[in-house]
């Protein structure tokens, strides 16, 4: 069972982000304050979770929680501020948006760039330790997936539609036989360490 707070003074939102290591679309990130008794059985890492069952938690989520909000960065402020900066940014961008605003942030992972004069705590695997930000990543995730399905529609050769973004061999394959489209990273490598991609497209 994840917990419900790191502390137990101050107002507390977690916070988490999706997509950042794809090749396509905007990272996404949300922030959560959730009630301090809230409990629930299968909220965990969205990663962990089924299609649905993330879906499910949605709807549960953004009923019970006392403050939320999500946001993004799309593709082009990522190729100029890289991938890292844009997830914090986004995280700061979904923080201005709560209509109650939080004294204390967890975020989820080993780094961030600090919200104001907001503590914070960051937590390695937070998103399987802490409802909140497991709540976080449950809506960064469907709001992301949402977004690459809609766009999916314009290019739908990608594959967008399954692979949402990310770097498949299928999707690398893709970019290199018929290029990128403007909602791709530019600066993120399509081959990957020990692929000859662009041999297998040689021999195809």
């Amino acid at each position: 069972m994840l917990l419900a707070r790191y502390q137990h003074e101050l107002i507390e939102a977690g916070c988490d982000e999706a997509g950042r290591g794809c090749l396509a679309g905007p990272v996404f990130a949300a922030a959560v304050i959730l009630p301090h008794d809230f409990e629930h059985e299968l909220l965990n890492d969205s990663k962990l979770l089924a299609e649905e069952t993330r879906y499910a938690l949605r709807i549960e989520i953004q009923q019970k929680a006392i403050a939320y909000a999500v946001a993004s960065c799309d593709n082009l402020e990522i190729d100029q501020i890289n991938i890292l900066n844009a997830s914090f940014l986004a995280m700061h961008r979904a923080i201005d948006q709560l209509h109650l605003k939080p004294d204390f942030l967890i975020i989820d992972g080993n780094r961030f760039n600090k919200y104001g004069d907001t503590p914070h705590a960051c937590i390695v695997k937070g998103d399987s330790k802490y409802f909140s930000i497991a709540a976080a990543s449950v809506l960064a995730k469907t709001y992301r997936d949402d977004y690459m399905k809609q766009i999916a529609e314009e290019h739908p050769e990608y594959n967008w539609h399954s692979n949402k973004g990310y770097p498949t061999i299928t999707h690398r394959k893709t970019v290199l036989r018929i290029g990128y489209t403007p909602y791709h990273r530019l600066t993120f490598n399509v081959s990957m360490p020990g692929e000859n991609v662009e041999q297998e497209l040689e021999e195809q």
